[in-house]
Parts: structure tokens; C-alpha cells; sequence
């Protein structure tokens, strides 16, 4: 027999009142990088095995640059997201989940970063 209450006896094993929002947001970026990696593919296939000038040439259509920059920043934080739902099923040590997530948050961010920084080195110049 316990002396909890029904309220104590769930603190910390609910909702933490983001799984809709989590779970919409990894749906929206899934479907979202469907056209994006179809409109991402082709002028990067078109553009593997020239020359840098010719492939600059490419992503300097503004419309080629936003795509890609679009696809990596999207396909980056649906990465993110779907590695914080294994981090959060499957490491159980509270200090260990928490390093891991925030270390996943932090990599996410910055090798989107990194790949829009590149994105944009190509078509602006540099």
C-alpha cells in the first residue's frame, strides 16, 4: 500500500506538454524535405564533377541557393529531432541524457550552420 498521492506518483513520468509540437514539427520537416531534396539533387547532380566555377556558376541562381540552404537547414533540425527521440527512449542516465541532448542540439545547429555558411560561399563568391 502507498501514501502517495496519484499526483506524486506521476511527477517526472508525464507529459512534459511538447509531444504534440515535437512529434508535428518532425512531420512537417519530414514531409517538407521531400520536394526540397528533389529540387536539391538535381542541380547538385548536374554540377558533380565540374570544375568550381562551373559549379558556382550553378548555385548562383538565387533559386539553386535558397533550395539548398532550405534543404540543409531542414534536414538538419528534422535530424535533431529524430536523434532527441532515441536520446530520450533510450539513455536512461539522467546526466547522460542531458549531455547527450544538449550536445545533439549544439552539432545539429552548428553543422547547419557550417552547411549554409558553405552554401552561401558558393553563390556569393569567396
Amino acid at each position: 500500500m502507498s501514501f502517495k498521492t496519484p499526483r506524486s506518483r506521476v511527477i517526472g513520468l508525464g507529459s512534459a506538454k511538447d509531444g504534440v509540437s515535437h512529434w508535428w514539427t518532425q512531420r512537417v520537416t519530414a514531409v517538407a524535405l521531400v520536394p526540397l531534396a528533389i529540387l536539391f539533387v538535381i542541380p547538385f547532380g548536374q554540377s558533380l564533377g565540374q570544375n568550381f566555377a562551373d559549379a558556382r556558376s550553378t548555385y548562383e541562381n538565387p533559386l539553386h541557393a535558397i533550395v539548398a540552404i532550405l534543404f540543409v537547414a531542414v534536414a538538419f533540425r528534422h535530424m535533431q529531432l529524430g536523434l532527441q527521440t532515441v536520446i530520450e527512449d533510450y539513455v536512461h542516465q539522467k546526466g547522460l541524457r542531458t549531455a547527450a541532448l544538449l550536445s545533439n542540439t549544439l552539432l545539429c545547429a552548428l553543422f547547419a550552420l557550417v552547411g549554409v555558411f558553405g552554401v552561401a560561399k558558393v553563390a556569393f563568391g569567396g
